[in-house]
């Protein structure tokens, strides 16, 4: 494989010395380009645009063209399991995702399939390999896959929700039932993820979007446990380098200390958390990655400026601090906003990492 020119995220993931903070964005590829909306509208739709591995290509790289940015991720989506496990997956123009035959009994659940990841999904392996190919050592490449609790709310509800009242039904009043899904997701998000690796991928990242909706009694069993049986089954070794692994729970700002000791290298933060606060808490074991409110992007250059000195000087001195959004970037930022941040953001670091401050 090409050697990596730039690998400042891979090291920053592991707190190794780097000489400015790395950044990407979540959802960096995405609708807030033109040039993405026109990928999207030659593949006719979405979920065509992530099984063509030249297109899924194309848009991966779209922001890298534009932006500094210091990693590439997988144009993919959370669902593509629970699709590959037969439910019927759509997207409705202008709606959220939609599932035809959501899990509804133990039945259900004993008849979903693991899904191959060299068989039903492996137009993911071939965007994976394609992208790993043309990205030709620039950055390093990160998969990713949604938690089992973040797909399994989809699977129960049927698709987005805002009270999550059919799948927190089956936690209170069948709890096994939903252990078992979340036990048989666990499972096909190891596989998945660790085909990716094989694939090509350099590092990989586990959102748990919904995660934050949980008790907290609750979190730790039907969400974290089943990230760290996953962060357990992964292969953190690949072409002679590390394979760093992130765990991002959306609001999940209360299980910090929980988090990190999984065992993961890396913590995402959504917006809601003081980074300074985090690094004190968990620094001393896992590398932090955030968190800059994403309605920042809308603001003029000095406030982007300003938002990202306070988070680099909230993080402090040394490495381990990967720069992103505390979620994923809104679809109608001005297209300049990304490069002032990123921009900000390498400019601004340098102080941070000089010789003696590591």
């Amino acid at each position: 494989m090409t050697e990596l020119k730039n690998d400042r995220y891979l090291r920053a993931l592991l707190r190794e010395p780097v000489d400015m903070t790395p950044v990407w964005m979540m959802r960096q590829a995405g609708r807030y380009l033109p040039e993405y909306k026109a990928t999207r509208a030659q593949a006719g739709d979405f979920m065509s645009l992530c099984r063509n591995a030249d297109l899924a290509c194309e848009v991966t790289l779209q922001p890298l063209r534009r932006y500094d940015l210091d990693a590439a991720i997988l144009f993919s989506d959370i669902l593509t399991i629970p699709d590959a496990m037969g439910l019927g997956l759509s997207f409705g123009a202008g709606e959220g995702p939609k599932f035809a035959r959501p899990i509804q009994t133990k039945a259900d659940v004993d008849n979903l399939p693991i899904p191959d990841p060299e068989g039903e999904l492996q137009y993911v392996m071939n965007a994976v390999r394609t992208i790993r190919r043309e990205l030709k050592g620039e950055v390093p490449l990160i998969g990713f896959s949604g938690s089992p609790w973040t797909l399994a709310t989809y699977m129960v509800e049927g698709g987005s929700s805002k009270a999550f009242t059919k799948i927190k039904k089956m936690l209170y009043s069948e709890p096994k039932v939903l252990h078992a899904l979340l036990n048989k997701l666990a499972d096909s998000v190891t596989l998945y993820l660790n085909a990716q690796i094989k694939a090509g991928a350099q590092s990989v990242m586990i959102f748990d979007t919904w995660g934050g909706v949980l008790a907290h009694r609750e979190y730790p069993q039907f969400s974290l446990q089943y990230m760290h049986k996953i962060v357990d089954g992964l292969i953190r070794e690949n072409e002679g380098r590390k394979v760093p692994v992130t765990l991002f729970t959306k609001g999940g700002g209360l299980w910090l200390e929980a988090i990190a000791d999984t065992g993961c290298d890396a913590v995402g933060l959504d917006w809601t958390v003081d980074i300074a606060d985090a690094r004190a808490r968990v620094g001393h074991k896992v590398a932090l990655q955030g968190n800059m409110d994403p309605s920042v992007l809308y603001a003029p250059a000095e406030r982007i400026e300003q938002e990202v000195s306070d988070i680099l000087a909230g993080f402090g001195n040394g490495s381990g601090h990967i720069f992103n959004l505390g979620h994923g970037i809104h679809q109608d930022v001005p297209e300049e906003s990304p490069k002032i941040f990123v921009d900000a953001i390498h400019r601004l670091s340098q102080p941070y990492h000089q010789q003696g401050n590591e």
